[in-house]
């Protein structure tokens, strides 16, 4: 890295502290000596994960998403929790959303979501091998798991009815995987 080209934070404020998410703003020095602020969401990262089942389908979830005010047809995620692995993560979302485990995680890659303004980093894995047991959903989650051919999930990238950043990434991850 370039060290002249690196941000010096002269000071920081939270603005809120919620139960996934908080906010700072920072004021930060510039390269040229200016000053701005800059405004962070802090997360503790999250994991995505595809199911495979067999040799061409895999699941997916439905759920109602308030932030964009409507239904989205994802890959099974969530937030790692404190003192949690990603691995961890992945194994415990991959039962509670969708009620498989898998005897097979392959890690296929980690990346920030939004640098921009956000610290949260993704971790992406497929998971094979799957069995089927009792779906163990959060209280506050209601999720419709979907068995598709994974061909039709890369088709429904390119229609927009897969058109999350997350599950977009992770299937064409796993696309590339599979040539």
């Amino acid at each position: 890295m370039v060290k002249r080209l690196v941000e010096k934070v002269l000071s920081s404020r939270r603005v809120y502290d919620g139960h996934v998410i908080n906010l700072r703003v920072d004021t930060v020095l510039l390269p040229d000596s200016k000053q701005t602020t800059r405004e962070i969401v802090e997360h503790p990262g999250a994991v995505a994960i595809v199911p495979k089942l067999g040799d061409e389908d895999i699941v997916l979830v439905r759920q109602f998403r308030k932030a964009v005010g409507k239904y989205l047809l994802e890959v099974p995620a969530g937030t790692v929790e404190e003192n949690e692995t990603p691995r961890a993560c992945a194994h415990r979302e991959l039962l509670e959303e969708t009620g498989y485990r898998a005897k097979k995680l392959t890690r296929l890659a980690s990346f920030y979501l939004a640098p921009g303004y956000s610290t949260e980093l993704l971790h992406v894995y497929l998971a094979s091998s799957l069995i089927h047991v009792t779906r163990k959903p959060e209280a506050d989650e209601f999720i419709e798991t979907v068995i598709v051919p994974f061909d039709k999930a890369l088709h429904w990238i390119q229609t927009g009815e897969i058109c999350d950043a997350k599950s977009i990434s992770a299937l064409l991850l796993t696309s590339r995987r599979k040539k």
